[in-house]
């Protein structure tokens, strides 16, 4: 396994800059690459890197994808002068020349192939390249929003070339569409291209209809082009989770690529004066770890756009850092994606319906009366004293951002523990792990009994008991006191050993712990308080144990052939998890696992971004080869293997399904669709078909007028057509209600026709205000 980080930067390339006055073109400058390269000094990151030299892309490279004529267009430009190359940019659409830009552009291109190169070889796992110009926007055959060369297509075309790869995935966080890699891919069934950009329903830059969801690619290259339109500004962490979460992740999964490209675009940071997002620098390190997690760990992260230079250069230096394997820093913000942003990703699943297996059983159908579109307002052209005021608003809102950040960057950073993984070798087992496996010295048992005795006094009256649980404590103990990142321990009663080392963290004073057990739990510990979360994964649920806020049971058995689990990590546990925003997670294999390794590889590797990285991992002794699976996983020397993907049966679709809309108001970020209500138990129908019938389509066209459709009104009733349990689609009849909101019928037991009581009706399309109603 190849072993650090590459990084690209040439100062030359800041050579390229704009010779005269252009509002359009004036953020695109220099100093985006020369201050983050200094911030990346500033934080001791150039030095731990692997210094790769740049180098001209050739132009038989640069034709892999564009045109001999947009080549020679642009080395044209060289001998120009200022005068010819104000002509020659005002040719394309928000593009500017300068003598040097045709050099700078081929170092761009060639940087990008280093890059590549040096990842594909294995002298490296992954790495950054800090180039100028971006490349995105620009087609086969014009240059294009500060684009010239395509830098990232003429990569994902150089190595189908080179290294005879076949499936290549393109993620495009900038905050514009990338107009130009869609284009050239659209038709491609072996580059999986996914955008989320700013489109305000077409209103914002590049303004074509080619940018909404429902443009999903051309022939052969249908359900590989993925565009998830934000159709309003303010975009937050939560947002951008949920789209990783309930789009790409499992699209990508499935897909599974044998290189990741990424069009990294800092422009949709906060503060940035073209995207005017809120997201902050640390969600880019949890993007880029998810990243992390595909193809072997083969992952190549190209500059694109980032205009507000200290939320640039600190979403880079997050990115970088990441990419190093320090650990992930706690995600900021409500754990809750806007309504606006879950309207998108609801329409992307549905427009990708037919086209990916993943989504095969999901209930997703269109939304059309989305709540932005009431709020759209026509921009005027402003005048110029609008326009000079409008500078100075960004200038001050820039400073704002700048101090916000200043602050912001020193409470989510924090000292890397000195141990990255530590364990005992109680066993005498400690040999089979990997040499990075710090050894961490076990506690007596006067020190055991003294820490147990505190909350599970029964347990201390048995010495081989007590002892069993030495090796746990001593590894938690240094997490707790940031001495190691992570740990691994093995124990002879693992649910046991969970349960002390819950009950202890939150006696050193953690307020959230998340615990995920697989397999049979002897001990429950009390969640009533909320500062435990358990997810219980077992093939059949605990015998009197119900599910509730903070002890969930997830009743799962891993496919013989392959690994299914990746729909119940990604649909239910990451976005529960991330809700929950746990201090510390503690997960645990017991006897009588569901899961098998390539299972429980997933959960650890991607639980891995919560927490600041903190992980016990708490597995029966016996369970040697899991062991060393999980070792590997935390100390970061490679990528676990993941296993066959499978996709997930109905039955176990349904099942994610029920739990997501029994727990969507507790953990939002389990929302994906639609506009939510929780229906309440004395909620009934009452109209000519029967009192508490609750009617499914069929029944509604044979009783009911068959022309009548969602919003009409018919002889004092009030139709509406909703999604019950995440099933299908049913229609529900009521009298005239002041809020207008949908009526039906409650069952105490959930049954197809019918919802739980207190669970939650998802209505795909109603005549009212697009807003959260709740009854």
């Amino acid at each position: 396994m190849a072993l650090g980080t590459a990084l690209i930067y040439d100062e030359e390339m800041t050579t390229h800059k704009l010779l005269w006055s252009d509002p359009v073109c004036d953020i695109e400058v220099p100093e985006r690459l020369s201050s983050s390269y200094e911030q990346l000094k500033r934080y001791h990151l150039v030095e731990r890197c692997v210094h790769v030299p740049v180098r001209e892309g050739s132009e038989e490279e640069i034709l892999l994808v564009h045109s001999s004529e947009h080549l020679e267009v642009a080395k044209s430009t060289q001998a120009m002068n200022e005068e010819e190359l104000k002509r020659v940019s005002g040719n394309y659409d928000a593009f500017f020349f300068h003598p040097n830009t045709y050099r700078c552009a081929r170092l761009a291109v060639g940087a990008t192939l280093q890059l590549v190169d040096a990842v594909m070889s294995g002298r490296v796992c992954n790495g950054m390249a800090l180039v100028r110009p971006p490349g995105h926007h620009s087609q086969r055959n014009a240059a294009n929003g500060f684009c010239l060369f395509n830098n990232v297509a003429i990569a994902a075309e150089y190595v189908k070339l080179k290294y005879g790869l076949q499936r290549i995935l393109i993620v495009d966080w900038d905050v514009h569409h990338g107009q130009g890699t869609q284009y050239i891919f659209a038709d491609d069934p072996s580059v999986l291209y996914f955008s989320w950009h700013r489109y305000e329903h077409q209103e914002f830059w590049p303004s074509l209809k080619e940018s909404d969801y429902d443009a999903v690619g051309l022939g052969k290259g249908k359900g590989f082009n993925v565009n998830l339109p934000w159709n309003k500004v303010g975009m937050g962490n939560s947002d951008y989770l949920a789209a990783f979460f309930h789009v790409l992740l499992p699209m990508a999964f499935e897909f599974d690529p044998e290189l990741v490209l990424v069009s990294s675009g800092y422009d949709s940071g906060i503060g940035d004066p073209e995207g005017q997002m809120n997201a902050t620098p640390e969600v880019f390190a949890h993007l880029t770890h998810f990243l992390m997690q595909l193809a072997n760990g083969k992952l190549c992260v190209i500059l694109e756009g980032g205009y507000h230079l200290k939320s640039l250069s600190e979403s880079v230096c997050m990115t970088v850092k990441t990419l190093l394997g320090d650990p992930v820093p706690q995600i900021t913000g409500e754990m809750a994606p806007c309504l606006s942003a879950v309207e998108s990703i609801q329409n992307v699943r549905a427009a990708h319906k037919p086209y990916w297996k993943w989504l095969m059983y999901e209930d997703t159908s269109f939304l059309q009366n989305l709540s932005t579109k009431s709020h759209l307002l026509k921009k005027a052209n402003p005048s110029l004293s609008t326009e000079h005021e409008s500078k100075i608003t960004n200038n001050n809102e820039t400073v704002k951002v700048e101090r916000f950040l200043e602050g912001h960057m020193k409470n989510i950073l924090f000292p890397v523990p000195p141990i990255k993984t530590g364990t005992t070798d109680s066993k005498g087992s400690a040999h089979l792990l990997p040499v990075s496996v710090h050894l961490v010295g076990e506690m007596d048992k006067n020190e055991i009994k003294s820490l147990v005795s505190g909350f599970y006094a029964d347990l201390v009256k048995e010495d081989k008991t007590l002892l069993s649980f030495g090796s746990t404590l001593a590894i938690l103990d240094k997490i707790l006191k940031k001495e190691v990142c992570n740990g691994i321990a093995g124990s002879p009663t693992s649910s046991v050993s969970v349960a002390v080392a819950l009950r202890h963290s939150v006696r050193f004073g953690f307020q959230r712990v998340l615990c995920v057990f697989v397999g049979d739990m002897q001990i429950i510990p009390n969640t009533e308080d909320g500062k435990i979360l358990v997810i219980h994964i077992c093939e059949k649920g605990q015998s009197g144990q119900t599910s509730s806020k903070h002890y969930i049971s997830l009743n799962w058995k891993e496919d013989a052939q392959g690994n299914d689990f990746f729909s119940a990590v990604l649909g239910f546990i990451l976005p529960v998890a991330y809700s929950y925003q746990p201090h510390l997670t503690v997960i645990g294999v017991g006897p009588n696992r569901s899961l098998g390794i390539s299972g429980i590889s997933l959960l650890f590797a991607l639980l891995q971004g919560l927490a600041e990285s903190r992980i016990l991992a708490v597995i029966e002794d016996t369970e040697i080869n899991l062991m060393q699976s999980v070792a590997k996983t935390l100390v970061g020397a490679s990528t676990p293997h993941f296993g066959v993907y499978v996709p997930p049966t109905q039955e176990k679709v349904n099942k994610i399904k029920i739990l997501r809309d029994q727990f969507q108001q507790e953990w939002k970020m389990l929302q994906c669709s639609g506009f939510l209500y929780t229906v309440p138990q004395a909620l009934t129908l009452d109209c000519k078909l029967g009192k508490g019938q609750t009617l499914s389509p069929k029944r509604f066209r044979t009783d009911l007028d068959p022309s009548l459709s969602p919003g009409e009104k018919n002889n004092g009733f009030f139709l509406t057509v909703v999604h019950v349990e995440g099933r299908s689609v049913f229609s529900g009849v009521s009298r005239r209600l002041p809020s207008r909101l949908p009526s039906l019928r409650c069952s105490p037991q959930p049954a197809l026709d019918r919802p739980r009581c207190g669970t939650v009706v998802r209505a795909a399309e109603l005549p009212i205000d697009p807003v959260e109603h709740r009854l």
